[in-house]
This record gives C-alpha cells, structure tokens and sequence, in this order.
C-alpha cells in the first residue's frame, strides 16, 4: 500500500515522502496513528493545502521534544519491585512502568514514547530508549531495586552480585564471630577451675594421701 507520511517515521522516510508499505502496517500502525494517510489523488492535494502548517506544528513540538530531552536525556529513576535473591523479578518492569517513574519524577512522559525491546526482569542498572519526537531521542537509566537503600548502592556501582557476597561475608563473619566468642567463653571456665590447687580442702590445709 502507498502512504503520504504526515511526520518522520523511522526506516520509511520524512514528513511527504510517498512510500510503499505492507498493509497490515498500515492499517494498524501508520493511519489510526495519524502518522500517514492513504496516497490518493485526495489525500495528497489535502497534504499539500496543509503542509505549511504541518510542518510548523512538526517544529513547535520537536521544540518542546529537544527542551524536554535536555532534562531527560541520561537521568535515572528508581523502580521498587520484589525479586529472589538471585535477583530476578516477581514480574518484570514495562514500558508503563518507565513511563510512571519518570512522571512521578516531575517529567511528562508517555508509555507510548518508552521504547523497550524486552521487559526487564532482573535487578541492576538498565538503559532505556526513549523517542520523545520521530527527530528527538534520549536514554534514561532505571534503578530496579528491593528497596530505596539498594537503589542507592546499585547506583554506587555495586551489582546485585556485589550486595549478595557483602552479605555472605558478612554472614559468615558473624558466625566466626559467635564461635570465637563461645571458645573464649570454654577458656575461661577452664582457666577458673585451674585456678584452686588440687587435694586442697575448703580449710586451705593440704589433704593426707
């Protein structure tokens, strides 16, 4: 099928450009988003009476894009989920999910804009591609952790590896610990039985053999 793109659309060409499409694409992508319009007679007079204007209202918004990708661009958002100690998620993070955390964060970001080519579903630092405008794209990083105080060491650098053998060490250093403690403990009970002389009496007199 031949379309007239009404903006930029990756692979396929600019704002004008009549190109061939399957039509499944088309039909489900290109037309019910506004992105291009069936290349007919009518439709490309249409595009023509209005392009001025499309192409005004094309840079008003990738103006507003390129402002808001100034402030995006490389920022981190932390998001909480439960995970085993291995590290994979009950679940997964989806685009919605990016789109949430970087709203909440105080910046207008839609799930349709997130772009993730597979949901995350592990703990750790992960790049995500954001397309703002079709000329406008950013990378954001999401912090998925257990908790705000993960979140902050993973963005120290440390992995969920790294958290995970802290916590082993930790836990076997208590443990030698408690064991040193409990062989401390057995000494000095010996060293206090050693302390009174053998055959000596209560008196403090020496007892026949």
């Amino acid at each position: 099928m031949d379309v007239i793109l009404l903006e930029r659309v990756a692979k396929l060409g600019q704002m004008g450009d009549v190109v061939s499409v399957k039509e499944g694409y088309a039909r489900n992508y290109l037309l019910p988003q506004r992105k291009a319009l069936r290349a007919n007679d009518n439709n490309i007079k249409s595009f023509e009476a209005q392009k001025a204007q499309l192409e005004a209202r094309n840079l008003e918004t990738k103006k507003e894009a390129e402002d808001l990708a100034a402030r995006l661009n490389g920022q981190q958002f932390i998001v909480i989920r439960s995970a085993s100690d291995s590290g994979a998620l009950y679940g997964s993070v989806t685009t919605r999910d990016a789109a949430d955390s970087a709203t909440e964060a105080g910046f207008s970001l839609d799930r349709k804009q997130v772009a993730l080519s597979r949901p995350i579903k592990d703990l750790g630092l992960h790049i995500v591609h954001v397309r703002l405008h079709p000329e406008v794209e950013v990378d954001i990083e999401l912090n998925v952790a257990r908790s705000p105080e993960e979140a902050e060491l993973q963005a120290s650098g440390k992995s969920i590896q790294d958290l995970a053998a802290e916590a082993e060490a930790a836990a076997d250093f208590e443990i030698a610990e408690l064991f040193d403690e409990i062989g401390s403990a057995a000494n000095d009970d010996d060293d206090e039985r050693g302390e009174e002389p053998a055959g000596a009496s209560e008196d403090g007199s020496d007892e026949e053999a």
